[in-house]
């Protein structure tokens, strides 16, 4: 099947999640971050999923910001961090997380080869607009779909068939690109090509999908279109 679509997951996949932990801990100021800020990222990232995830399995849907600051306050606690400078640091570094370094060479090469690109994320629409401006990959995108418009975070198939619904075509035409192994599992189950990219060498996930590939960045991505 021709790929017509390749859509990425945004954060994780091409925004660096750990990066405004990271960044945040090299100022002199904010030193106690100096030593934890690599579990606190963790920690931050993994209640931030947690919670995207039970909040869609109670019908209890608000918008990704407001889940990312209540992953932060959990992760903030259990560091036995209360410092509101830190806290505001860092949730401010979250709007301008920097793309993996790859990131627009592939979306560039993509592009060439006269394939659609798009974002579809659990990202409100804020926040995805101030990084694909922020990282500088805005012209590389043609579209940057969020779940705001469905009103429940992945993996819910009202999600992925937002990618219909804007391009069309069929759904093995769509090349779906995520870090994160059950995204991948959710597209690849409703029907998309899957990619993940496997950062961390982890186990693939036990689910009810498995990945069309594996990868450990994104450089490879165009030579699967």
């Amino acid at each position: 099947m021709t790929t017509l679509t390749c859509i990425f997951d945004a954060y994780g996949t091409l925004f660096d999640v750990n990066a405004a932990a990271q960044v945040a801990a090299q100022d002199p100021a904010h030193a106690t971050l100096a030593a934890v800020w690599p579990a606190l990222a963790a920690d931050w990232r993994a209640k931030q999923l947690e919670y995207s995830w039970l909040r869609a399995i109670a019908g209890q849907h608000c918008d990704f910001w407001q889940v990312t600051q209540d992953g932060l306050d959990w992760a903030l606690e259990a560091h036995d961090i209360n410092d509101p400078a830190i806290r505001e640091r860092l949730l401010e570094l979250y709007w301008e997380l920097p793309a993996y370094k790859e990131a627009a060479n592939v979306l560039r090469q993509i592009k060439d080869r006269g394939v659609q690109t798009a974002i579809l994320s659990n990202g409100s629409p804020r926040m995805l607009q101030c990084a694909v401006k922020s990282a500088g990959i805005d012209t590389l995108l043609d579209e940057v779909l969020s779940v705001e418009d469905v009103g429940i975070f992945k993996p819910a198939d009202q999600v992925y068939d937002m990618v219909g619904a804007r391009f069309g075509g069929a759904k093995d035409s769509v090349l779906f690109v995520s870090s994160n192994g059950w995204d991948v599992a959710g597209a690849a189950g409703f029907g998309f090509r899957t990619v993940w990219v496997n950062r961390q060498a982890a186990p693939q996930d036990r689910l009810f999908a498995k990945p069309h590939h594996v990868v450990s960045d994104l450089t490879k991505i165009p030579e699967l279109i």
